[in-house]
């Protein structure tokens, strides 16, 4: 099973950090992406969709410290789904998601000159990716002789 997000958007605000007793900390903001499409007039219409983004760990305080509103940004991570009560007691959900790599695909502010590509100071892993291995290779050319198509 696969649970993979990819976006590329521009953030709505500013990002909200909350730090816990332990030294963790979770930064939340919300990032809009656009798409564009021609309505049966022809003429051209853009509908905007929010997600609500987190970032973990050492990651959080980075992206709180380098992203602010309308930074362009690169989100790859999973889809989450929490559930709690509001004031009255009714159940709510609310899904988001956890980015696992963050980038800016901006120019620094403080950057003189040109643009500033994402490198790897730009890339916030909030957990420890484990690179899969790579497939096996076949042990000889008969067993790709086997396959069916």
């Amino acid at each position: 099973m696969i649970n993979k997000v990819i976006l590329i958007g521009n953030l709505g605000k500013d990002p909200e950090i909350r730090k816990f007793d332990n030294g963790g900390a979770v930064t939340k903001f919300p990032v809009a992406t656009n798409e564009n499409y021609r309505d049966k007039n022809g003429e051209w219409q853009t509908v905007t969709e929010w997600h609500n983004v987190t970032v973990w760990g050492p990651a959080a305080e980075r992206a709180e410290k380098d992203f602010k509103k309308g930074t362009m940004v690169y989100i790859e991570g999973k889809l989450t789904t929490r559930k709690y009560q509001d004031q009255q007691g009714v159940d709510k959900y609310i899904t988001e998601v956890r980015a696992v790599v963050t980038r800016r695909l901006e120019k620094r502010e403080e950057g003189a000159g040109g643009m500033n590509m994402p490198g790897a100071q730009d890339e916030f892993p909030t957990a420890n990716k484990e690179v899969p291995a790579a497939p096996a290779e076949p042990q000889s050319p008969a067993a790709e002789d086997d396959l069916p198509f």
